[in-house]
């Protein structure tokens, strides 16, 4: 008797795991954000290789197509998204996730849920022009094992330059910054490593980047660690996706 009850409480706990990474639940959850918020909504399923993008009305001011929800596409990047950001702000946007994966990988895995990222980015509209847009990102790990399975993004158009500090990783719980990051990258990095930084960013391998830029894969590698060393993060983006669930 006393053997069933445990396997009995190990199967609701399975269970209960198993509705805590229901896809369709959070995508639920991102469809409510977009309409409530007038925000853009993009929910990525690491394990997938998808992403699932949720626009309200505030989308067609940023010149991006307003259709059905979501659109559904087999890639973690938002592309659509993406190309739209401002080059510097989108290096910027990848190394901030990248540190703030770093960071939530050494936190303990109950009080993840309580950090998120806070930024602002520039972002062409409908006319071409860059507006100022919030820019929110959380983090969702596996009750499994652990690691990180899906990621949210919030996307709304700011009320000005000056609402939303460049980037800060916050605790929502007790309402703390835990990281505030107004870094000049121009200044940190050279013009190469901006350069096969944003390759990187983009998901393109070493011999890629350097078939793109005319370049050894040793010059390559080369760069990337200095960009690592420079910018004090200890993994790539590429190592960072290889972590995902």
């Amino acid at each position: 008797m006393e053997i069933r009850e445990q396997l009995s409480d190990k199967l609701l706990d399975k269970t209960s795991k198993k509705c805590l990474l229901d896809i369709e639940i959070y995508k639920q959850r991102a469809l409510v954000y977009s309409q409530m918020e007038g925000a853009i909504s993009v929910l990525s399923d690491m394990q997938e290789n998808k992403s699932y993008i949720y626009k309200s009305a505030a989308a067609g001011e940023l010149g991006l197509s307003v259709g059905e929800n979501p659109i559904e596409i087999d890639s973690i990047w938002e592309e659509e998204m993406l190309k739209k950001i401002h080059p510097d702000d989108r290096l910027k946007k990848y190394i901030h996730e990248l540190r703030f994966f770093k960071l939530l990988e050494a936190t303990e895995a109950d009080q993840r849920a309580a950090y998120s990222v806070v930024s602002k980015i520039r972002m062409k509209d409908k006319n071409e022009e860059y507006r100022w847009v919030k820019h929110r990102m959380f983090y969702i790990y596996s009750p499994y094992n652990g690691r990180l399975r899906l990621a949210f993004c919030l996307y709304n158009i700011a009320l000005s330059s000056s609402s939303v500090p460049d980037f800060m990783i916050v605790n929502t719980i007790k309402g703390e910054v835990l990281v505030k990051d107004r870094l000049d990258y121009k200044n940190i990095l050279s013009p190469r490593e901006m350069e096969v930084l944003r390759f990187v960013g983009e998901g393109y391998a070493s011999k890629e980047i350097a078939d793109l830029l005319s370049i050894s894969i040793n010059t390559v590698s080369r760069h990337r660690q200095n960009i690592l060393e420079k910018l004090k993060v200890k993994n790539s983006t590429q190592a960072f996706k290889d972590s995902f669930y």
